[in-house]
């Protein structure tokens, strides 16, 4: 039997809405299961993604175009270009140790720490979020609202990204200089760039949380993220994933400029873009897109799904 226009319509908005789970409705973890299962996801992040990175860092740091492999060749292995493969590939490991501290501590800070952020919005502000979006949609959004305020307040740690992203991509800049001379040299200047850093981290973990919430809210119609399958955890963190790296992706590679030059020779942001856009134009805002995408994507898929699915698991465990 053919269905009304009106039977017709219910189903259409059947089929695209959410659980209409409410805000305030929340599962909390336990603060150790919450640190150990970001930790973990870190740690494997880093033994298997760390070379990715750095390629990717050294593309976006790159000025001009590349036009033929030879080229491609000496920006990403520098000189190690004419390098045996094993000699190219071990030059993709420069600052593991800045790399290790940051990418732990990032990964602790940011997948260990949204969840107490969502906590005191779905206890505080939850019914806001339901009166203003709806439920379901209110939740999804309160997700991401908790994952920008995280990715903001990521700063601090910001010192050892620098120093990382140096390492991979101007090592001169150390000048023979260790870690601790390098900080009593140059104090806050490790912090150069925070506000392209905090313009790029608050849209793109809002993406992040965000894009993982909805999956789960409108594709698989769950109620309790937390209940989500190792299958599911995945789906949604592609869904996340690609949609923070495609949103931050010009302010990434701003942060990326500002930072990789020489301690005595910095570069404001906007001259930075000023300069872009007049010599490289504005496809250049995207430049190392496509690997980060293809390689960075994964790294960070791999890192939120195994949070995702290691925090509950090891709540249950406790």
């Amino acid at each position: 039997m053919t269905p009304s226009p009106k039977e017709a319509v219910a189903k259409a908005a059947n089929a695209v809405a959410g659980t209409s789970s409410s805000a305030t409705q929340f599962k909390k973890e336990s603060g150790a299961a919450r640190v150990l299962g970001a930790g973990c996801a870190g740690i494997a992040e880093l033994m298997v993604f760390h070379p990715v990175d750095t390629t990717a860092k050294r593309l976006m740091s790159n000025y001009g175009k590349i036009t033929s492999a030879a080229q491609l060749n000496s920006v990403v292995f520098r000189n190690k270009a004419d390098a045996s493969i094993p000699g190219r590939f071990f030059s993709l490991f420069p600052g593991l140790g800045y790399a290790a501290a940051y990418k732990i501590l990032q990964r602790v800070y940011k997948y260990g720490g949204q969840p107490y952020v969502r906590d005191y919005l779905a206890s505080n502000h939850g019914s806001s979020f339901d009166n203003a979006f709806g439920k379901g949609n209110g939740k999804a959004i309160m997700h991401a609202t908790a994952g920008s305020i995280i990715g903001v307040g990521e700063i601090v740690i910001l010192p050892l990204d620098v120093l990382k992203i140096k390492r991979q991509t101007n090592p001169e800049a150390f000048r023979g200089r260790g870690l601790f001379k390098i900080v009593a040299d140059e104090g806050f200047g490790l912090y150069r760039g925070w506000g392209w850093t905090a313009a790029r981290n608050a849209p793109g973990s809002f993406a992040l949380f965000g894009g993982s919430a909805a999956a789960k809210e409108y594709f698989f119609k769950l109620s309790d993220y937390n209940a989500a399958s190792w299958y599911q955890n995945f789906i949604a963190s592609i869904a996340g994933a690609s949609a923070s790296l495609i949103v931050s992706s010009p302010l990434d590679v701003i942060k990326t400029r500002i930072q990789n030059r020489n301690f005595d020779n910095p570069e404001s942001g906007f001259k930075i873009i000023s300069k872009m856009m007049r010599n490289e134009g504005f496809s250049s805002f995207f430049k190392g897109l496509t690997p980060k995408l293809l390689m960075t994507g994964p790294k960070l898929v791999f890192s939120f799904w195994l949070a995702q699915t290691l925090i509950p698991a090891f709540d249950k465990m406790m």
